[in-house]
């Protein structure tokens, strides 16, 4: 029609502009087109708790199977949101604002600073996102996901009695499940603490529930109720080697010097920080379990004796001799009345660590050998280090005698003195 009857159209456009009407185009239409729309839907109809319903609970036959695990809790969607205005606080007559307040006829503008801290803000208490606490990496335990090894602070009190200087780590903490008649398979929460003042007293108990945050605030409390005492040899390690086993588990314990460590499983280490043992080594064989290893060291533990005890029960002197003080004797402990030679069977036992490990004999594996020491080029490595055996011993003493890496005849012949350039300050 374009085509056909160009003049048509030309004699239309001449009509409205005569007319003072405003030119438009022949094809658009003039009139607005109303398209039918539904008000209404399902998410209209339903309220916000119904909606929230339908994706934040499971039936009790998926519960029963363990389908509600890792739902999500219900969030307030207009947390922190000013309700009426947006990101740049317009005020919009008819709509955030009347259009007419007696005489007065509103206009759309930004709104002032003092306006806008008058708009009404949705409260957020149950809405606001928790930010994960940054912890130091000594105190996350001994594995990021696993709460063992984290410390949750002392027992509450008891009585008006407070736990000062108490401390107390978790051992174990998982969840575990159990087949029932009448619910089927039902979860529940386990975990084991133990809790002490890192001066000799120490405790440990292990707790049930459905939430762990009341499982753990029970087995503290109830750790701290259970206490015992252990003496411990000059405040830094044990009184004496010991040997303990409860079901599979052994462990092997070793008293060690000042500046060893701990050198053990985890859960010992843990039970030794709280006692007050600073040095110690520790072997397990056998079962690992951390139940087991617990109250085998503690059956350990008690069954230890002070050297008074061991004194009297053999009346005889117990004497010390250490390295570092040149195998000088030091006699620890003295019974009320001692022994002769005479008075001593000859089939009693005086061996100091059969006796104290109960007559047993621990089995030490011979360390491998390898098998280039029994090559002739070895021979002649260790024929060519002879002459520098010893040398860090010699320079250390020289060191501390006379100050200096030097003879000792360097007081009455100078050449004798060491060299300037410092040549064997690295190997000290």
């Amino acid at each position: 029609m374009l085509r056909v009857c160009p003049v048509i159209i030309h004699s239309a456009k001449c009509i409205s502009i005569t007319k003072n009407a405003t030119a438009t185009d022949f094809l658009k239409p003039q009139l607005l087109l109303v398209q039918s729309t539904r008000n209404t839907n399902f998410f209209n109809r339903r309220s916000g708790t119904e909606l929230w319903k339908g994706v934040t609970t499971v039936s009790n036959a998926g519960r029963r199977r363990g389908r509600a695990k890792g739902l999500i809790k219900m969030k307030n969607l207009n947390k922190g949101q000013k309700l009426g205005c947006g990101k740049e606080a317009i005020l919009f007559p008819g709509l955030n604002a009347n259009v007419m307040q007696g005489n007065y006829i509103y206009e759309q503008r930004v709104l002032t600073s003092e306006e806008q801290q008058n708009i009404p803000v949705t409260p957020v208490a149950n809405s606001v996102s928790k930010r994960r606490v940054k912890v130091h990496p000594l105190m996350r335990g001994w594995s990021g996901g696993s709460p063992g090894g984290k410390k949750i602070g002392p027992p509450d009190p008891v009585d008006g009695d407070a736990f000062e200087g108490f401390e107390t780590i978790i051992l174990e903490s998982n969840y575990r499940s159990r087949m029932t008649s009448v619910m089927g398979r039902s979860q529940y929460y386990y975990c084991m603490v133990i809790t002490g003042n890192r001066n000799g007293l120490i405790g440990f108990a292990k707790a049930t529930g459905t939430t762990s945050k009341s499982v753990l605030i029970t087995a503290k409390n109830r750790a701290g109720k259970r206490l015992m005492c252990f003496e411990r040899y000059n405040d830094h390690t044990v009184m004496h080697d010991f040997f303990t086993q409860f079901g599979n588990t052994k462990i092997f314990v070793t008293q060690k010097p000042k500046g060893y460590g701990l050198k053990c499983h985890r859960a010992i280490r843990a039970c030794c920080e709280l006692i007050g043992i600073k040095d110690m080594h520790a072997k397990i064989e056998g079962s690992t379990n951390v139940g087991n290893i617990i109250k085998a060291f503690f059956f350990g533990l008690l069954q230890q004796k002070t050297h008074e005890q061991m004194a009297e029960e053999k009346q005889l002197h117990l004497v010390e001799l250490r390295k570092e003080n040149n195998y000088f004797p030091t006699v620890l402990a003295s019974p009320a009345k001692v022994r002769t030679e005479a008075e001593i069977p000859s089939n009693e036992l005086l061996d100091f660590d059969r006796y104290i490990m109960n007559g047993r004999v621990r089995l030490m594996r011979k360390k491998n050998e390898s098998t280039f020491k029994n090559l002739p080029s070895w021979l002649i490595y260790r024929r060519k280090q002879e002459r520098l055996k010893g040398q860090e011993e010699v320079l250390i003493r020289a060191k501390a005698e006379y100050g200096d890496y030097c003879s000792f005849h360097a007081a009455k012949y100078p050449e004798a003195a060491g060299s300037k350039w410092k040549k064997h300050d690295k190997k000290v």
